[in-house]
């Protein structure tokens, strides 16, 4: 009986090294391989300044703002109350934040579009911005950037 155990024991740790030696094997084997990523990176911030219509929106949003202030001195010249003062101002700025927003929102979709289209041919399924990757991923900020102003 006690060879019978011995036996069950030298098969049982013949079966557990073979198990053990096929998982460092499989693991090593994908050690060895090239890695690869489907997470692209992209500077957006410098995308976004890159893109034509983006110099057209900043001086937009310049001309709107004098304008802004040319009226708030003109309006506010007659006024007493400070505090009608600061709500014609904050409706002024909130004119100005709104337009300002809508100009950004089409650039913005703009350079969304064009990173999707670089990403879909480089089968990215995911694209961050630089600024959260700590490690890892592929940065197509150059082809995109070369997309947007066309070279």
């Amino acid at each position: 009986m006690l060879t019978c155990e011995k036996k069950q024991v030298n098969v049982m740790s013949l079966i557990v090294a073979i198990f053990l030696l096929l998982g460092v094997v499989g693991m090593s084997s994908k050690a060895s391989a090239a890695p690869t990523s489907n997470v692209g990176i992209v500077d957006f911030q410098f995308l976004m300044s890159q893109q034509p219509d983006m110099a057209i929106a900043q001086q937009t949003i310049k001309t709107q703002a004098e304008q802004a202030q040319k009226d708030f001195n003109e309006k506010t010249a007659a006024m007493t109350n400070d505090q009608d003062k600061q709500v014609y101002f904050n409706q002024l700025q909130q004119q100005l934040d709104e337009k300002r927003q809508a100009l950004l929102t089409t650039i913005q979709d703009k350079v969304i579009a064009v990173i999707k289209t670089v990403a879909d041919a480089k089968g990215l399924a995911i694209v961050l911005d630089k600024s959260d990757i700590i490690y890892g991923g592929r940065d197509i900020t150059v082809e995109v950037g070369r997309k947007i102003s066309g070279k």
